[in-house]
């Protein structure tokens, strides 16, 4: 059967981003790469947390890792952010469906 919708890919990227520590890595990511100490710092967690999320968010193509120096740099992956104008906050361009983060913080996962 021809699935344009690509239903495993989009299960996949949705699984991935169900965590709300997953959404808020996202949201801090679109300002630009960060390193797992940064990331950690901001949702106020050990690194070992980040790294594994940062490892499903990868699976799911959402967001790339580069080496630099002693650091591994963290960015979301091309298009997966979406400018629409009209529209407050980001927008994440799924593949398969769009989800819109609001511009304001995401409610803590504590």
């Amino acid at each position: 059967m021809n699935d344009p919708v690509k239903i495993d890919h989009c299960a996949r990227v949705l699984h991935a981003l169900a965590a709300p520590e997953r959404l808020r890595i996202v949201q801090f990511l679109r300002d630009g790469a960060r390193n797992v100490t940064q990331i950690a710092e901001m949702l106020q967690t050990q690194a070992v947390n980040v790294s594994h999320h940062m490892s499903v968010l990868r699976q799911a193509e959402l967001v790339r890792s580069q080496k630099k120096g002693r650091f591994v740099l963290y960015s979301l992956e091309p298009g997966v952010l979406d400018s629409i104008s009209g529209t407050e906050g980001i927008n994440l361009n799924l593949g398969c469906c769009r989800l819109d983060l609001p511009s304001d913080e995401l409610p803590d996962a504590n």
